[in-house]
């Protein structure tokens, strides 16, 4: 370790408190001065936190923006969601490969550049899209601005010099409802709270029926009820905490919320702070949103100097309560909220065994609450308007609003905001879709409707979502959706438990040799099996709905499988002969069949 990075270490050891629980965010801002992690440093910073050098090794080894071995100075990342890649983003990362002279996932002999995938970075309404360093978006790829990429790149221009209009980001808000088309929250519900007491406002919160909208869709105020009532430790508070790690593929709606209001998101958790007597607050921003990490920050200064967050919120004594941003690195599975915690205690994003739940023992073991971006939004409004008024909206058991977050083969793709009960074929005529095939609702680990269904009601008792809402018209073939998405899941395995770890991959490996041509009846019984394996055996959700897209597309569209299992016995997913072709030119043999036809035979 050069004497720089040692300064640089020392640097922001300092600035973190030279605390455990930092020590993801420590290795974050040491990266984003090194590009990558070299093993000394490591053992340089686990030194300074009292941790052996495989632990911090194994947490940086955890989250896929964290380099343990170099990457260039440009480092760029194209998304890999399935509707940027039907948009060709494959075709483009090839060719911003051949214009730079180098392999995809390699990085070029000087060092300066590498060019590589990553799952859905929350641009899908306008992609195809990449990452830059994970510090800036380019938005609106053609091969145009590949070109001109490339020569930026070969001049080593600064990427924040790049072209303006190459990083815009457009809102896209196509239809507004309570939460997309509220006015800037600037205090309203936390002096609507104060005047109504923390019981009253926990009893409107429970007349508004809120459930979470992060997809599971637990009773809000339960949640909150549970943790108000868990004993806090000796010097210990309970804490809120903001779940912006939207990493489902086809999401971005808690992109757009956190641009526009900000505000409201950290009204509801101040409101919630009061409610449940919590002084500390986190928003677990995804590591893809990097790039808003700086406005964000001024948010959060602007409400503090308003008097909104610090000590004296709202000029009320004792309620002091502050927020800070936890920056992820790049793992779908922190999504869930023990394994949220765990990365921002400083760890592997693992998921815990439970119980104790997190609103028992969370962060630091400290009751804690975790609510969705959405959900805080709601929560603002609800302690501003009232119970009885969000109750009113949507269906019975699905009160309020819900985002959708629209892409894919529509003429307008962009957010969607309905009150609970709206039909699947509703959102498809107000977005342009036409000849629509499928539609993929909440993302992977949701469902994918075929056209008979498209009667049915976004509901929690009916079609819930996370917020994803992907179109796949005619043209499109499920098959290799579905593909796509069992590389996801395999890709995103945090491989705590054995049946996700190997149950992924099995399927991607069966799915891969059907693409390829060898596939089977004895295939699809294989899958389905695995399938069945995966939903009920495995340690998290992730594992549980991996094979969703698997079993939703094979039942519903299996025309797109029976094409790929034409033959009714076993074929083998290589050739035997042709792989030991090679072997035969060495050695002068040409009898191709005799290995298979004269090998010994071993008793059973």
């Amino acid at each position: 370790m050069t004497a720089t990075q040692d300064e640089i270490v020392e640097q922001v050891l300092n600035r973190r408190g030279r605390r455990r629980d930092q020590l993801v965010q420590i290795l974050r801002e040491v990266q984003a001065h090194t590009h990558w992690l070299p093993r000394e440093l490591l053992a340089r910073i686990g030194a300074a936190l009292g941790l052996s050098a495989a632990v911090v090794e194994g947490v940086a080894g955890f989250y896929r923006f964290f380099h343990l071995q170099p990457v260039g100075r440009y480092h760029l990342l194209f998304s890999d969601n399935v509707i940027e890649r039907q948009a060709g983003s494959h075709v483009l990362a090839r060719d911003l490969c051949r214009r730079l002279w180098i392999e995809p996932g390699k990085v070029s002999e000087d060092g300066l550049v590498s060019v590589g995938f990553c799952s859905d970075i929350g641009l899908g309404d306008q992609g195809p899209a990449l990452l830059v360093n994970q510090h800036q978006v380019l938005t609106r790829l053609d091969s145009q601005r590949i070109y001109e990429i490339a020569d930026l790149v070969r001049a080593q221009v600064p990427a924040a010099q790049w072209p303006a209009e190459w990083q815009r980001v457009d809102d896209q808000v196509r239809r507004a409802d309570v939460l997309l088309g509220a006015p800037p929250a600037q205090g309203e519900a936390i002096r609507a709270a104060l005047a109504r007491g923390a019981d009253a406002t926990l009893q409107e919160l429970r007349q508004s029926g809120l459930r979470g909208r992060g997809g599971a869709g637990f009773d809000t105020a339960l949640k909150w009820t549970l943790c108000r009532q868990a004993p806090v430790p000796e010097g210990g508070t309970r804490v809120v905490v903001c779940n912006a790690d939207e990493g489902e593929p086809g999401t971005f709606k808690d992109r757009v919320l956190l641009r526009r209001h900000f505000d409201a998101v950290l009204e509801g958790m101040t409101v919630g702070a009061f409610v449940l007597g919590a002084r500390q607050g986190f928003v677990y921003l995804r590591g893809e949103y990097r790039w808003m990490l700086e406005a964000l920050e001024a948010v959060l200064a602007a409400r503090r100097a308003a008097g909104l967050l610090g000590l004296r919120i709202a000029g009320q004594a004792g309620f002091d309560f502050d927020v800070a941003i936890h920056l992820g690195a790049g793992a779908y599975v922190c999504g869930e909220e023990s394994s949220l915690i765990e990365s921002l205690e400083g760890k592997r994003g693992t998921p815990r065994i439970r119980p104790p739940f997190p609103v028992e023992c969370g962060y630091l073991g400290q009751p804690t609450v975790v609510n969705n971006v959405e959900t805080w939004c709601a929560a603002a409004q609800i302690a501003q308007h009232g119970g009885a008024w969000w109750a009113g909206l949507g269906v019975p058991g699905s009160s309020g609003t819900k985002i959708h977050s629209v892409s894919g083969d529509c003429e307008r793709p962009g957010l969607y905001e309905y009150p609970f009960g709206v039909t699947v074929a509703q959102i498809l005529a107000d977005c342009g879709a036409s000849e629509v095939q499928a539609v993929q609702v909440g993302g992977p680990s949701g469902q994918t409707l075929a056209a008979h269904e498209f009667g049915r009601r976004i509901a929690f008792d009916d079609v819930p979502t996370a917020g994803a809402f992907m179109v796949f018209d005619a043209r499109r073939d499920l098959f290799e959706v579905a593909r796509g998405f069992a590389h996801f899941f395999a890709h995103e395995s945090c491989g705590f438990c054995t049946p996700c770890r190997v149950g992924t991959e099995l399927i991607v490996r069966r799915m891969d040799k059907l693409a390829e041509g060898h596939g089977s009846l004895f295939d699809e019984a294989e899958l389905r099996d695995l399938d069945r394996l995966l939903h009920g055996s495995t340690h998290c959700g992730l594992g549980a709905t991996a094979a969703n897209p698997l079993r939703h597309t094979i039942d519903r569209f299996r025309p797109a499988y029976l094409r790929r299992l034409q033959s009714p016995d076993f074929v083998p997913g290589f050739d035997p002969d042709a792989e030991l072709a090679s072997a035969r030119r060495v050695t002068r043999r040409h009898d191709p069949d005799d290995e298979l036809a004269h090998a010994p035979r071993i008793a059973p």
